[in-house]
């Protein structure tokens, strides 16, 4: 007697065995390329302590001599120099003195961008290391020496790495960033377009603790603007003091308690950026310094303001001027404006949320915080990059309290524990890599 459902049988067990093989053989390749990424990200964190010693030497080089926005010349040249000696293409006298270093990958794919920004700051603030600048009045006082050295280990340990590399590594070194005008000037240049950037990364090293890698998507500055309040002659200076305290308490948003203008709480490990509920965020406040000008009949108070809430910009200025009309001095005023307004530094969200996946997933849940704030008084022209290209900026801690180094940027003893150029290269170097190979 025939049975029908015999064949069937035998059909179903040898289906059964082949998926049985073939998810097998898929755990096998999983497993495979998993190790093969695992070897890849040691072999870049061996390249990284390999030459941590010599990016330290040259950060210091960079130390002691700095140089103006729009001076950086010697800084220019050991930088294109540094960059050829690694074979890679080099463009000097880019808006100025900046310089592009190109390493092209092993095959097709996207073009990703590192910046480093290059000048340092007129100042000559207290500066206790052995290898303080040598030019009188000039310093590094913000950190852009570090950033210079992490830059070009990146481009050291990534030109290793040369035919893992998927698409072509742009390293950007921008000069003139104190004052603004180097990256619009860089973005406006004819070899930027040439470049066709996908993606753009950078970042700046900050009062956090050494080696911490802190991002959010979006804004992450504040909003600043310098306002402008015009009346006539009539209006007395000290008039116009107590009317400015008046519309600075009027206008003033935050947390009940909180004083986000502290900036040095910003980087406290309660109240700060990483606390979900930090005081660095839902503000707007006014700075307690203003000018007082007279000029052609008239008297001027200006003055920075902060927000963090892009669309309530629009109705700041008719706020203080309701305030203003509300007041004793309303047949005083003639006009308000703002005279200043940067754009600020705004994070694509999809790449952010990429890199922190990335980095975590190398370096573990620990190697990135999240920011959940804006910080007031800074910002960077970096957002002239993203005005073009989507881009992400971190911040990375120098501070270490222990070594008595604070990394406040722009403050007396302005320090650096040298520990986050090893971290930079190696994350970064790292980020980059599996970034050319995504799709």
């Amino acid at each position: 007697m025939h049975n029908a459902g015999q064949p069937n049988k035998h059909r179903n067990m040898k289906l059964k065995k082949y998926l049985i093989l073939l998810v097998l053989l898929f755990s096998i390749l999983i497993s495979c390329k998993s190790s093969d990424k695992k070897t890849v990200h040691q072999n870049i964190e061996k390249q990284t302590n390999e030459i941590f010693d010599s990016l330290v030497e040259i950060r210091r080089n960079f130390h002691q001599h700095p140089e103006l926005a729009g001076n950086e010349k010697r800084t220019s040249k050991i930088i294109s120099e540094y960059l050829s000696n690694l074979g890679l293409e080099v463009k000097t006298g880019v808006a100025g003195y900046g310089v592009v270093g190109i390493l092209k990958g092993g095959k097709e794919g996207k073009n990703i961008a590192w910046r480093a920004d290059m000048d340092a700051l007129p100042n000559d603030f207290p500066d206790e290391v052995s290898y303080k600048s040598k030019n009188k009045g000039i310093q590094h006082g913000c950190g852009h020496d570090v950033h210079m050295a992490i830059g070009l280990g990146i481009a050291q340990v990534l030109s290793k790495n040369k035919e893992s590399i998927k698409g072509t590594l742009y390293f950007i070194f921008q000069p003139e960033e104190e004052t603004f005008v180097g990256a619009k000037n860089m973005v406006n240049s004819s070899l930027f377009s040439e470049m066709n950037i996908d993606e753009i990364y950078a970042l700046h090293v900050t009062a956090l603790p050494v080696g911490q890698i802190m991002v959010k998507p979006n804004e992450l500055y504040a909003y600043q603007k310098r306002i402008q309040i015009k009346f006539n002659d009539k209006f007395s200076k000290e008039d116009a003091g107590i009317l400015y305290n008046h519309i600075r308490s009027e206008i003033l948003r935050k947390k009940d308690g909180a004083n986000p203008w502290e900036i040095p709480k910003a980087f406290d490990s309660i109240i700060g950026l990483s606390n979900p509920n930090t005081i660095f965020k839902d503000y707007l406040f006014m700075e307690e310094n203003f000018v007082i000008e007279e000029d052609n009949n008239q008297l001027d108070i200006k003055a920075y303001l902060y927000e963090t809430n892009k669309s309530n910009l629009p109705n700041i200025l008719p706020k203080i001027e309701e305030i203003i009309s509300k007041s004793e001095y309303k047949d005083k005023f003639i006009s308000t404006s703002f005279i200043q307004e940067n754009p600020t530094v705004l994070n694509d969200k999809l790449l952010t949320e990429n890199a922190i996946n990335t980095l975590t997933d190398i370096y573990g849940s620990k190697s990135v915080v999240m920011n959940y704030g804006q910080i007031p008084y800074f910002n960077d022209d970096f957002f002239y990059f993203q005005q073009k290209t989507s881009g992400v900026y971190f911040l990375l801690g120098g501070s270490n309290l222990e070594k008595g180094i604070n990394a406040m940027n722009h403050a007396p003893n302005f320090g650096v524990d040298e520990e986050c150029i090893r971290v930079g290269v190696k994350s970064f170097s790292s980020l980059i890599l599996e970034r050319t190979n995504s799709e």
